[in-house]
């Protein structure tokens, strides 16, 4: 069994116990190993590396350390963090000069990066670990009938040269892993665009409009949810209905799910057992669909 060091993260356990449980679920019945750090921080995600270079590295580096030390390499669920610790990992590994500047820092706490761990997303994990054609096997609920629209959100894709994860500019991993459950991944306009997530808090009314210009393309393409891979894309397009609801006077009733809670489904999962009622727009007309 393939073993991981599991990191969470912040948004994750503090807002969104239905990715995580549904994450755990999926990879531990696909014969993925996860193992929990203790002591593991904040990543330092992109906005705190816009602010300080050097700070974000050392704290990202920090985490790093801890998988090194277990000797593990690191799994995420949050885009944000992959591309934290992505970057990272991959800046530190070829700037040897820069690596000794960190490793100044996290001295002051007693740790060391060595670099000889690997970061990866867990869509990288099912893709590269279990395969595709194996994912297809281990299916007992066939999702054949669901039109589903693949939204990859930003942080997970640039920069693609230190995250690796797919093309940026026709990226297909989500698409073809939505696929092997035996659902349609449909296209649908602007579908790289920003969901305005991270503009939430800052610009409210910019994020709004992004979120909802997301929502009526999917919604015109016919497909019946949006799946994402990143948590603040699952805020910004599944709660952002209920303000567009009372600021636009629209109703979607777009379901939003994470890709590890689909693919609990089509491994068989009853859908009691992962926290759907955590959902602000209810699943319900999958869940019609696909048992």
């Amino acid at each position: 069994m393939k073993r991981y060091a599991l990191f969470l993260g912040c948004t994750i356990p503090a807002r969104q116990p239905n990715y995580e449980l549904s994450a755990r679920k999926a990879l531990t019945k696909l014969g993925i190993e996860l193992v929990d750090l203790a002591e593991t921080t904040c990543c330092a995600p992109p906005p705190v590396r816009s602010i300080d270079l050097e700070t974000s590295l050392a704290v990202a580096a920090y985490n790093i350390c801890l998988a090194e030390e277990a000797g593990l390499d690191l799994v995420t669920l949050c885009s944000g963090c992959f591309e934290s610790l992505s970057v990272a990992n991959n800046m530190l590994k070829g700037d040897e000069h820069l690596k000794n500047r960190i490793n100044r820092v996290l001295s002051e706490v007693g740790k060391e990066f060595l670099g000889s761990r690997s970061v990866k997303h867990y869509l990288q994990v099912l893709v590269e670990d279990v395969g595709i054609e194996r994912l297809k096997r281990n299916v007992s609920r066939s999702l054949s009938g669901l039109r589903a629209a693949a939204f990859y959100g930003c942080h997970a894709l640039r920069p693609s040269g230190l995250l690796g994860l797919d093309d940026p500019e026709r990226p297909r991993i989500l698409d073809d892993l939505i696929e092997a459950l035996g659902a349609e991944s449909v296209e649908y306009r602007n579908k790289l665009k920003c969901c305005g997530g991270l503009l939430r808090g800052y610009s409210d009314e910019l994020a709004l409009d992004l979120a909802r210009e997301k929502i009526i393309n999917a919604s015109r393409a016919g497909a019946d949810c949006i799946v994402t891979l990143c948590p603040f894309c699952f805020v910004a397009l599944d709660m952002g209905q209920l303000q567009m609801r009372s600021r636009y006077k629209e109703t979607y009733d777009m379901p939003i799910l994470h890709y590890s809670e689909l693919l609990c489904l089509a491994l068989g999962a009853d859908p009691k057992e992962l926290a759907v009622q955590t959902h602000k727009v209810k699943i319900d007309k999958v869940l019609d669909k696909v048992l």
